[in-house]
């Protein structure tokens, strides 16, 4: 036996961890490289506050930008709210549907306190009327609706569903006595806002005489001794709508939210004579007649005047449309802006206002139009001025991938372009179309034929472009399915698959060097690895023979 220790060569061990130790010691240097940019602040976590209206495709944007270093925080505790804290410097950035008003409907002060701002497109949608009314234990998926009806049903003047105006907006189709509940927003709403702007300027004597002035309201009126119920959120108003106990109830709150939870929506007629719902080709033909405010000396620059929108004769286009607003910290001693903040909102709304807008209308937004787009950029480049630290080069529209864009015309908007014209079954006196509303269509074809998304039928029949279907359901208001169209999609999914953010400029040559370093270090730290151990091994095997 051997009876002495056989010393094993340290000088392969001590090489094995050298190459170890400097293929780790190439990588960390490349990442330096990577991360140490002198042209670009590295990110840091924002927080923002406001609209809930805005706040389901804010969130998806924000789950979107994280895999790129991005960490944004957002609280939909609404316009008010957002306003608020903006102007107290509590938050980065808000958002809102409404501007500052100077004084809110209490006389309580609403501005930004001297806080440097600008008001920032960020999306489009409409502001629809979800409800649970059910039928024999079945629910009602196509209800149409004109303007003075839902005046009348949100002023309780109208209490209950079998009333003669809904019969009538139903073209003969009379529902059951059943109890209206209205629900509405009970925090301070720029979804409130928005609606009721709407009806101080088109049902002015029906709106007035409840609110008891003239004029919109951030915080709806709810009289004593009604059915009203109040919700604060978006999210609440939906929940409670949606609820075992929400039969009869009816609400307003942003189209995005009931097509989350696969609800209804009522088709409101327009002023053509057509019932249509808020897709995002409707809400586009719609936006195609809001004025902007273009004066970019005007505190209230790119905020929007919405009557041509109300009053649109275009059979498409959907009464209750418009776009919200990022309020966008523009000062150069902003008290909480530092330049790598900067450089990540300006990042995050790059994202999106290009790329981004592609998720608008699966999420039941609209895409915004070129020229908005435009007119964010310019507001956007604010925050470059005001820190020329930060990095805006490739910012600009030539670099977005927009869905509503036309290449080479700036003044066309490709969404309203192939908008499909509504069927001659939603028109005043013909249906109802007997289509399920609340999908989200993402292609004309499925638009027209009530479809939710590409390649994805909707559990009911297509009705024709010049008919209403031959079988409808007299209770639902929905046809029945066909043989051809048997398909089973109650689990149809509306959202897209999540995509990657959209990079800066040479990001994709940055993370290619990474990748391919990291590659490197996959193939190789095994093989050094396997050497260095088996080596080891060997020779205490030998130490111990």
């Amino acid at each position: 036996m051997n009876t002495h220790l056989n010393i094993p060569d340290r000088s392969s061990s001590r090489r094995a961890r050298a190459a170890l130790a400097g293929l780790v010691a190439l990588l960390a240097s490349s990442l330096m490289i990577v991360t140490a940019n002198p042209a670009q602040a590295a990110y840091t976590q924002i927080e923002g506050s406001g609209s809930t209206w805005s706040q389901g495709i804010v969130s998806q944007w924000i789950a979107d930008v994280d895999a790129n270093g991005m960490k944004i925080t957002y609280n939909g505790a609404g316009s008010s709210q957002g306003r608020k804290d903006f102007a107290s410097n509590v938050t980065d950035f808000g958002i809102t549907e409404i501007p500052y008003q100077g004084k809110d409907e209490y006389g309580a002060v609403d501005t930004a306190g001297g806080r440097e701002f600008a008001y920032m497109p960020i999306v489009a949608g409409g502001t629809a009327f979800t409800y649970q009314v059910l039928v024999g234990g079945k629910p009602v998926k196509d209800l149409r609706l004109s303007g003075d009806t839902i005046a009348k049903i949100f002023t309780n003047q109208i209490t209950n569903w079998n009333d003669p105006a809904i019969t009538k907006d139903n073209n003969g189709r009379k529902l059951p006595s059943l109890t209206i509940v209205p629900v509405v927003r009970s925090d301070g709403s720029g979804t409130t806002a928005q609606f009721t702007a709407w009806l101080d300027k088109q049902f002015p004597s029906i709106w007035q005489p409840y609110f008891g002035k003239s004029g919109l309201t951030s915080y709806y009126p709810k009289k004593p001794g009604t059915k009203t119920i109040s919700a604060a959120g978006s999210d609440q108003v939906m929940n409670t709508i949606s609820s075992k106990q929400g039969n009869g109830s009816i609400g307003y709150v942003e189209y995005s939210y009931p097509v989350n939870k696969k609800y209804p929506v009522v088709k409101v007629l327009n002023k053509a004579g057509y019932f249509v719902e808020p897709t995002q080709y409707n809400v586009a033909v719609a936006l195609t007649k809001a004025q902007i405010n273009t004066d970019a000396s005007s505190q209230a620059y790119l905020t929007s005047i919405l009557d041509g929108v109300y009053t649109s004769t275009d059979p498409r286009a959907y009464p209750l449309s418009s776009y919200s607003y990022m309020l966008l910290p523009t000062g150069a001693k902003d008290q909480r802006m530092t330049t790598s903040k900067r450089q990540t909102l300006t990042d995050f709304m790059f994202y999106s206002l290009c790329q981004g807008q592609s998720k608008a209308g699966p999420y039941g937004y609209s895409p915004l139009p070129l020229n908005l787009v435009q007119a964010g950029f310019d507001q956007l480049k604010k925050l470059s001025v005001a820190d020329p630290a930060v990095d805006f080069k490739d910012r600009d529209v030539t670099k977005c991938n927009n869905p509503t864009f036309v290449a080479g015309d700036l003044s066309k908007n490709k969404l309203a372009e192939i908008a499909p014209q509504p069927p001659a079954c939603d028109k005043v006196g013909a249906g109802p179309c007997g289509l399920e509303t609340g999908k989200a269509p993402t292609t004309p074809e499925a638009a027209k034929n009530g479809k939710p998304t590409d390649g994805t039928a909707a559990p009911v029949a297509s009705a024709p472009s010049g008919a209403a279907p031959a079988a409808v359901d007299p209770e639902t208001g929905v046809a029945a399915p066909t043989t051809a169209d048997t398909t089973d999609t109650s689990q149809a999914a509306v959202a897209v698959p999540t995509e990657l953010v959209a990079g800066r400029a040479g990001d994709t040559k940055v993370f290619g060097a990474l990748a391919a370093l990291e590659l490197l270090a996959i193939i190789l730290a095994p093989g050094v690895g396997a050497v260095y151990f088996k080596r080891r091994a060997r020779r205490r095997q030998g130490a111990w023979s």
